[in-house]
């Protein structure tokens, strides 16, 4: 005697919830682990240097027009809230550093009030910006 098998027309289905639930770690994963840099929102010419180097840090950029004209975070501001404002931006990432972006036509005064006021911030990896010649 035969036994009676049954079978059924319902079609086997695939559980994606594993799946899911793993690209939504990893989706996290690399959402805290992603550093976001501020840009300072200009576009300036830098003087040229033959030793330059890249910096791999940096997530802070200030930048000075030929004006004197200070910039972070695509906003204007003063020379004297530039302290108030990188330390609050180095606060969210430790590890990184400050670039200042001068233009080549800009004064050497505002570069070091610039630079000051970022050290005072607590920041001690300060790079200035070069083209590379």
């Amino acid at each position: 005697m035969r036994p009676n098998r049954r079978y059924d027309n319902e079609e086997t289905e695939l559980d994606l919830t594993p799946m899911l639930d793993v690209v939504f770690i990893m989706l996290i994963f690399f959402i805290v682990t992603t550093s976001f840099v501020k840009e300072s929102g200009i576009t300036i010419n830098p003087p040229a240097a033959a030793t330059s180097e890249k910096q791999e840090s940096a997530n802070i950029f200030v930048a000075i027009n030929d004006k004197g004209d200070v910039w972070i975070d695509r906003r204007q501001v003063d020379v004297r809230t530039v302290r108030s404002i990188v330390s609050r931006l180095h606060a969210s990432n430790p590890e990184g550093a400050v670039v200042i972006q001068a233009d080549k036509n800009s004064r050497t005064e505002t570069l070091m009030q610039v630079m000051d006021q970022v050290r005072l911030a607590g920041v001690s990896n300060v790079a200035v910006a070069t083209a590379e010649e």
